[in-house]
């Protein structure tokens, strides 16, 4: 069975900095945005093949959420090193500074960063070969 399109969807209590996060740091786009859907806001991101996007959703009250592990981890892999190149300049011009990731295999691969909530993205030279 093969997928056309791949979404991962999570929550947060802080909507318009994570998606000015991914727009401003990753180059994201809007593909499309919901208000008030049963309670819910939410915001589809994703890269201009729109084969493969992130939904970020918050409710009106605001709940609880479970807090990101150093190993909850988006990576984004780039074939060319001058392109992996522009995404650190881009993610660090607007202030965000890498993270010491916590699995040493990152280390002289890529570079860590945290978003508004704190999740991880790994920005990898490379790409990647099962």
């Amino acid at each position: 069975m093969k997928a056309v399109q791949f979404r991962i969807a999570r929550p947060t209590n802080k909507l318009g900095e994570v998606v000015k996060f991914y727009q401003e740091a990753l180059g994201l786009q809007i593909l499309g945005k919901f208000e008030d859907h049963l309670g819910y806001d939410g915001v589809m991101l994703g890269m201009p093949d729109k084969t493969y996007h992130l939904e970020f959703t918050q409710h009106i009250d605001e709940a609880p959420l479970p807090k990101p592990t150093k190993e909850n981890l988006l990576v984004f892999y780039y074939d060319r090193p001058d392109e992996y190149e522009k995404a650190n300049a881009r993610i660090q011009k607007i202030g965000v500074v890498p993270v010491e990731p916590e699995n040493p295999y990152w280390i002289d691969k890529s570079k860590t960063y945290e978003d508004p909530d704190g999740w991880r993205i790994i920005l990898y030279n490379g790409v990647y070969n099962p």
